[in-house]
């Protein structure tokens, strides 16, 4: 007899993943197991003969079109997440141009993307020398603080502010040019007083939603302050589906960015993505004018997820339901227990952060048209 199974899917094998994350994903799974009426069988086993179908969570995005293809993923409908054809389109790098246009790039790399985007996304640069890095700084400070981005880190972590040359040679002293190289690196305005929304799109066999919302921060054990959870809006469809909210100006204008965003990607060849998550900030520049942009993509497992499945399972449940409101939650340190409604995700204490706890909540919504 044919059994449909979700597995987990590690593509760095032998990396190492914090005892939350690797709690998340499994939980992940075992609910979308659940909504698609498949088994959940664990870690994907490259030697294991699965008699049916076999749907993928993987931790990360996935790299290469073929390579994914050679485990059977070749659409969206194959995983939770997304696949690209080459490493740079799943980070940073890809929202904005070379500061000149004949120096080095990656493999792959695509000048109309962020000829495309220019509109929707904030000033900046993605650089792969110091002497990029310098031209890039300087051409910026001229318009007031820059921010510096690592292209492989999250939640904020490692960006550094500088306000000028001085602070942008120190910063730039301390860079690995073989690891500029190779990753890349994103300089950016800095703003200030930044609303961080999220908007994105999510579709599991025959379910899809739609959403905005916005992020929550705390601080986490060392004073740092970081990701705390998200706050979504979802409604039933794909990106069409959200003008039927109530959206103010704002968000109006963060759900066109994230689109034509969307949009775009189609020049990758070969990419396609079942989760699709955009971050759009907004706040104001050096010289107080309002400003929106969107920061980055995230096909894969993000801090959004739990709030995503939480409003499928909802609309699965009840198919006259249009709109839910659902909430991630990660709190550091000690903490009252969560909500007897939520969705338990990891609480306990996890090797590199400590004592974390993480929820989802879900509730209802009127404001359509």
């Amino acid at each position: 007899m044919l059994q449909d199974v979700v597995v987990e899917y590690s593509p760095r094998q032998g990396g190492f993943t914090n005892t939350h994350e690797r709690a998340t994903r499994a939980e992940i799974a075992r609910r979308l197991a659940a909504l698609m009426g498949f088994a959940y069988a664990g870690e994907y086993d490259a030697s294991a003969r699965y008699s049916g179908r076999v749907y993928f969570v993987p931790s990360d995005t996935l790299m290469g079109v073929e390579q994914a293809a050679r485990l059977g993923i070749t659409a969206e409908h194959h995983l939770f997440g997304g696949v690209v054809p080459y490493p740079f389109v799943a980070t940073k790098l890809i929202t904005h141009p070379r500061i000149e246009t004949r120096g080095p790039a990656p493999e792959g790399w695509s000048d109309t993307f962020p000829n495309q985007v220019r509109d929707c996304v904030l000033r900046g640069f993605s650089v792969f020398t110091p002497e990029q890095a310098q031209a890039a700084g300087r051409n910026l400070l001229e318009y007031g603080p820059v921010r510096l981005k690592p292209v492989h880190a999250t939640a904020g972590r490692g960006q550094v502010v500088v306000v000028d040359t001085i602070g942008l040679d120190d910063v730039i002293a301390t860079l690995n040019p073989a690891e500029l190289a190779e990753a890349g690196l994103v300089l950016e305005e800095n703003l200030t007083d930044v609303i961080t929304y999220s908007v994105g799109q999510v579709r599991v066999g025959d379910l899809a939603a739609a959403y905005y919302g916005s992020q929550r921060l705390t601080t986490d054990l060392t004073g740092n302050e970081v990701y705390g959870g998200t706050d979504l809006v979802v409604v039933r469809g794909d990106f069409g589906a959200l003008p039927r909210l109530f959206l103010s100006e704002g968000l109006r204008i963060a759900v066109e960015q994230a689109q034509v965003y969307d949009a775009a990607t189609s020049v990758f060849s070969g990419m396609f993505a079942s989760r699709r998550n955009y971050d759009v900030a907004q706040g104001l520049d050096a010289s107080g004018q309002w400003r929106s942009g969107v920061l980055e993509q995230s096909w894969r497992i993000g801090g959004a997820t739990g709030a995503e499945i939480a409003a499928l399972e909802a609309f699965q449940a009840d198919p006259g339901l249009q709109v839910v409101r659902a909430s991630t939650v990660e709190i550091y340190g000690a903490s009252d227990p969560p909500p007897p409604h939520a969705t338990l995700y990891f609480r306990g204490i996890d090797e590199r952060i400590g004592l974390l706890t993480k929820y989802t909540v879900i509730g209802t919504h009127d404001d359509t048209r």
